[in-house]
């Protein structure tokens, strides 16, 4: 309640303030490239104020509460040279402007906001990230609707693609992912159900960054960086327009059953004051098969599962520098399928589906995930100081299978989260002469977080476990003459985790047939602190060599559930659970040379006194192995433009990491292939004559890893069964016939390669060892009006 109290009182404050109105004008605009073609999706903000916007397909955009006088709009997009352009502001209901872009392979200056929680552009952020551009998603969703596949194929260091509905094994440079929508976390660090990353479908999505790397500036559980999924804002000036989504999805090869669709609807729409956003998508998926035709299994499978998702976001103008946005976002999945596994061989014959009259138990999948935020700004609110206050609540539910043998009694397991916060942000830009200017951005952050994995008959499998965080920051940026960004923070974390009283669920032990738990374990208070932070330096003042080197830290509390689960004491206050620190060195370099090629080259050293990897004993349980880690590699990227209408490209990343299991400083132990993915390759070659049609052909690569040795027996130990290499191949492809109507095709697995994915090798057990799509194809039928 204080909380909300401080976000009321300024709220207060700020409509009652006494200052002066300041005169402020709109701009709107239409952006174009050098042939007259729109230029879609293209980043527009104003130099020296937090305000932006994106234009959409059409490339028209409008920027609203702009100071009255001369200003210089910053203009860029993947694939066109940025450009700075000065506009007056004169005070009258618009100005209309025209500008043109020149076509490139890559432009490095993408706005994004997550990095210090200010627009800035990405040649001057000190470290790693990936955009995934509102393009970028729109051709991977022509051809595998999952948010874990999209950024499978777009991120160098993200881990592989499951096909499932769990995303276990699909880390970030070989450590645990922060999720975020808008900036409210997603994942349940208190209880890692592998679930955070599928939170939403594609289709609500603007764009996505990802920031590489351990990052303090968001929080618990950054280990390996944060992927901050953004919500779509208005499309175009029109107080109303609209826009339609057909697709129907079947499998190439042996096609029965496999047919799906979906549908989506978006309406938006801006006035003078108020502007939104109205998404929405239902989809059913059908069967899924291998490359052979035969059902792939029902574990935690995607085929015939009915997914929707509902985005409403409506902003309003309370006066010419302050705003306020609602935004609900809905997210939900259910599984129809009914069948049931027929149980292979590792290594030897796969486990696949067979039909049956019902399946036990509830529907798996994520029944809810719910984000509602209230969203209020102030561009000035004491002097230049500008204000972001948000205020939030998630409410997050997954249902995993059931399990007639693991629990006793059987039973079916779900991670229930409910979090509440607010994040309190202010930023302060100052100049020092002509040479060096930048921005103080600080503030508060404060966290609310119960979460638990309980089963369906109400018998808790970890304890309720309550969080309570309050983090201030801070962060300075410094450029020095607009060439040189020097950027520095620190995060102080004040963590509470208060732990109820619990008995420990009677599991299965398969080595002594018997059931093992039921101890009573007195819960009780844990607390965290840590200062952590940050530095980095980056040089832009040449396109053709930009470099920076950058030092950040992270702190997580992980898996503290699992460690309570499986409790051999009676006391909390008794288990280890002592949080991670991470430490990541990076250096990295990227550039453009002449029009025609861009790259990017990023290498990385991570480090933490205590790791948190799994290993699984005789008994079946999974234990967590609290000993020092090391994790290193490399990311490489390249893209070509030898001719207007043909764009080549590609990227290689490397990780490798290993533990200090004696703690003598000799890291002798290699960590599993569930952290550690497998060298990945992607390529794609895109064709686009003219606007009106685009064809691209992507390849992905997943390398092979051999680590690790089988017992006696010859069984390989969880995670640690070698990944062998295989490739894919994918076809996107549209064509516009009208300014309304649009047509998409997508193939995935377009050779119908028979494969096993790589956490179906890796994973070295028979219910696990399950094949990957054969080809399907998705056919997409758009109209805007």
């Amino acid at each position: 309640m204080r909380n909300v109290f401080v976000l009321f009182s300024i709220l207060f404050l700020s409509f009652n303030s006494t200052a002066q109105p300041v005169a402020t004008g709109t701009i709107r605009g239409r952006v174009v490239s050098a042939d007259g073609q729109p230029a879609a999706f293209v980043s527009i903000s104003l130099k020296g104020y937090p305000q932006g916007t994106t234009a959409d397909e059409t490339g028209t955009f409008q920027l609203g509460s702009l100071p009255v006088g001369s200003q210089t709009l910053v203009v860029s997009a993947v694939g066109f040279d940025p450009i700075e352009q000065v506009v007056q502001v004169d005070g009258q209901p618009a100005s209309d402007v025209l500008i043109t872009l020149k076509a490139n392979a890559r432009a490095l200056n993408e706005v994004v906001v997550t990095a210090s929680r200010q627009a800035e552009s990405l040649s001057k952020v000190p470290s790693a990230v990936s955009i995934v551009t509102p393009r970028q998603i729109t051709e991977q969703l022509a051809i595998n609707t999952n948010i874990t596949n999209v950024l499978m194929n777009t991120v160098p260091g993200f881990g592989y693609f499951t096909n499932r509905t769990s995303n276990t094994g699909q880390t970030l440079r070989g450590r645990q992912v922060l999720v975020l929508i808008d900036g409210v976390p997603q994942s349940t660090p208190l209880r890692n159900g592998g679930r955070d990353i599928r939170t939403i479908d594609p289709s609500a999505l603007e764009r996505v960054e990802v920031i590489k790397g351990a990052t303090a500036i968001y929080g618990n559980g950054a280990d390996g960086g944060i992927i901050n999924y953004i919500t779509k804002n208005p499309a175009g000036n029109k107080p109303f327009s609209g826009q339609t989504w057909v697709g129907l999805t079947s499998g190439l090869s042996n096609a029965t059953d496999t047919q799906g669709w979906r549908l989506s609807q978006q309406f938006s729409g801006k006035t003078n004051r108020i502007d939104y956003v109205l998404n929405g998508t239902v989809e059913r998926t059908g069967l899924f098969k291998d490359a052979t035709g035969a059902v792939i299994s029902p574990f935690y499978n995607l085929g015939q599962m009915n997914s929707y998702n509902l985005l409403a976001k409506v902003g309003y103008r309370l006066s010419d520098r302050q705003r306020v946005e609602v935004m609900y976002n809905y997210f939900g999945s259910e599984s129809k399928l009914n069948y049931r596994e027929q149980l292979g061989k590792f290594g030897v014959t796969p486990t696949i589906g067979v039909p049956t009259e019902s399946v036990p138990g509830r529907p798996q999948g994520t029944p809810y995930n719910h984000n509602a935020t209230v969203r209020y700004m102030h561009n000035e609110l004491i002097g230049k100081t500008g204000l972001e206050v948000v205020a939030y609540l998630q409410s997050f539910r997954t249902v995993y299978g059931y399990e007639a043998e693991f629990f006793e009694n059987g039973g079916q397991s779900n991670v229930v989260s409910n979090k509440n916060g607010v994040r309190l942000n202010l930023y302060t830009p100052y100049r020092l002469g002509r040479a060096v200017s930048g921005n103080l951005v600080y503030g508060l952050d404060a966290l609310n977080d119960q979460t638990a994995q309980k089963l369906e008959d109400g018998r808790f499998w970890t304890p309720d476990m309550r969080m309570r965080n309050l983090a201030p920051y801070a962060q300075l940026k410094t450029d020095f003459f607009d060439q040189l960004t020097l950027k520095a923070g620190i995060r102080y974390e004040n963590i509470a985790v208060r732990v109820s009283d619990f008995t420990t669920l009677k599991t299965y032990n398969a080595t002594t047939k018997k059931y093992d738990g039921g101890l009573a374990v007195q819960g009780g208070d844990l607390t965290y602190n840590a200062l952590v932070g940050n530095i980095g330096l980056r040089y832009s003042g040449l396109k053709a060599i930009q470099p920076f080197v950058s030092f950040s830290q992270a702190f997580s509390i992980n898996e503290l559930g699992r460690i309570l689960r499986t409790s051999q004491r009676s006391v909390v206050s008794q288990l280890e659970t002592k949080p991670i620190i991470v430490n990541n060195y990076e250096a990295g370099i990227a550039g453009q040379l002449g029009r025609y090629v861009s790259y990017e080259l990023n290498a990385y050293r991570s480090s933490s006194e205590l790791g948190a990897s799994y290993r699984q004993l005789p008994s079946g349980v999974f234990e967590i192995i609290r000993a020092p880690e090391r994790v290193s590699g490399y990311e490489a990227a390249l893209d070509i433009t030898p001719l207007r209408w043909l764009a080549i490209g590609g990227s290689y990343a490397y990780i490798e990491g290993k533990s200090d299991g004696n703690a003598d400083g000799d890291y002798e132990t290699y960590l599993g292939n569930d952290r550690i993915a497998s060298p990945k390759t992607t390529a794609y070659i895109r064709l686009q004559p003219s606007a009106a049609w685009m064809l691209s052909i992507s390849t992905l690569t997943a390398g092979s890893r051999d680590r690790f040795r089988p017992n006696a027996s010859g069984v390989y130990a969880y995670a640690q069964a070698p990944v062998r290499a295989y490739t894919l191949v994918n076809l996107s492809g549209s064509y516009q016939f009208t300014p309304a109507w649009s047509l998409a095709l997508g193939v995935e697995n377009l050779l119908n390669r028979d494969y096993f994915p790589a956490i179906s090798q890796w994973a070295a057990r028979d219910a696990d060892y399950i094949k990957g799509n054969g080809a399907r194809g998705t056919l997409t039928v758009s109209y805007r009006y």
